[in-house]
């Protein structure tokens, strides 16, 4: 399999997960035969400020025409002013809307080697595997 993804750490903890996930991805390719060719962008607050944009063209056109992006997190504490002219969840949201995008994955099934580390007991958590579909049509989300 053959695949152009493009790579969009964001801010936060985002540059570290993201890292993590290529490591991943670099593995995959090797062990399966597939090539992931991988390119980077900006989005979010670091995005604003290396452009004050926080989502530059540069970083979208290369969405456009990629097989899928891995999106780490957007914004923190560094960008939380209300009265900012922009703010980093505005490259969030253009990028939903300029790809076409409507739904937000998430997954729900916990690793049994943390499942003591859960909030929830036990035999509450144990065997959940459910997966949320968030519509991104019906609001600011």
């Amino acid at each position: 399999m053959r695949a152009n993804l493009v790579l969009l750490p964001g801010d936060g903890i985002g540059p570290e997960i993201v890292a993590e996930a290529e490591k991943v991805l670099k593995f995959i390719a090797s062990e399966h035969g597939h090539d992931f060719e991988m390119t980077t962008g900006e989005i979010g607050g670091c995005a604003i400020d290396a452009y004050g944009d926080p989502l530059p063209e540069k970083t979208l056109e290369p969405c456009r025409n990629s097989d899928g992006i891995l999106l780490g997190a957007v914004g923190g504490p560094k960008w939380d002013d209300p009265n900012a002219k922009t703010r980093p969840e505005v490259g969030l949201l253009k990028i939903r809307k300029e790809l076409g995008l409507f739904a937000n994955l998430r997954p729900i099934k916990p690793y049994a080697a943390l499942i003591d580390a859960s909030p929830l007991k036990k035999h509450i958590i144990e065997g959940v595997d459910i997966l949320f579909v968030r519509e991104l049509t019906g609001g600011i989300y």
